[in-house]
């Protein structure tokens, strides 16, 4: 696949240009019970943040680690005129912990931002498949609420799949935080969920099931030069997205050299970590 196609959170990203976010709230996304995914709100030492949809921010820290955390809104301003920035942490690592530890009027040094954006296609009629799992959502809830917000003639379909362990790990999607909910009486958008079985088990994602029935009419959208296709999630997920694709043309190969295709053209574009 092209490397212009593909972008790895943890990649080595320039950070000598650092800044300061004062952590102004921080509210748990997920119940109690399952793993913790919190939304942190950051107010930046700066009036201008230049962002992209899609792009990453650096955390520092305190013995120079640097972890990578995708956007997962729109940049605002603050009462004080400073840049607001949100970001989605799942508590699983060094970093993370620290960020989720953070209480209000905290500092942490940031860098970025990093990464490729996802871009909005010139032709505001074309066809955008996401596929996201787990805190791969957050730049695809940045991205849809930047084309509804800020491209008033977007008529293209906007197909959200997402996946999840179990119905308690849904983020963004869930009867508590549905920040989706403003866009589903829209003729051009749809969400899917591809959930495991049991909201207590760790069960892999049933990416195959969700698929099924719509996984010929998702083969025959790719072949239109009017889709574009972003993935957004752990590395695992890409590789289960082409198991169900693979089963469908009848070989890997055959997905394998279609996918790259797509990627050559700039139709399919991951941000994987």
């Amino acid at each position: 696949m092209s490397d212009s196609a593909v972008r790895h959170v943890g990649e080595d990203f320039d950070h000598s240009q650092r800044f300061q976010g004062t952590l102004v709230s921080s509210r748990r996304l997920t119940p109690e019970g399952v793993d913790e995914v919190r939304e942190l709100l950051f107010e930046l030492d700066r009036a201008d943040f230049p962002y992209q949809v899609g792009q990453s921010v650096g955390v520092v820290s305190s013995d120079e680690h640097i972890r990578l955390f995708s956007v997962a809104d729109l940049p605002d301003t603050g009462p004080t005129g400073m840049a607001r920035i949100r970001i989605c942490v799942k508590r699983m690592g060094q970093a993370s912990e620290y960020l989720c530890d953070l209480t209000p009027g905290e500092q942490v040094t940031l860098t970025g931002p990093h990464g490729m954006p996802f871009e909005v296609p010139a032709d505001h009629t074309a066809n955008l498949i996401l596929f996201c799992t787990g805190t791969g959502i957050a730049p695809f809830r940045a991205f849809v609420k930047y084309l509804y917000t800020n491209v008033p003639d977007w008529t293209g379909p906007v197909w959200l799949f997402y996946g999840a362990h179990n119905p308690l790990e849904t983020l963004y999607l869930n009867d508590e935080h549905d920040d989706f909910a403003n866009y589903y009486d829209l003729d051009s958008f749809v969400a899917f969920k591809a959930l495991g079985p049991n909201p207590r088990w760790p069960d892999s994602i049933p990416w195959d099931r969700a698929l099924d029935a719509r996984a010929d009419e998702l083969l025959q959208a790719f072949d239109s030069p009017n889709t574009r296709v972003y993935v957004a999630g752990p590395a695992k997920m890409r590789d289960e997205l082409d198991e169900v694709f693979a089963e469908r043309l009848g070989s890997a190969e055959e997905w394998r050299h279609h996918r790259e295709e797509l990627a050559a053209e700039g139709r399919w574009v991951e941000l994987l970590y």
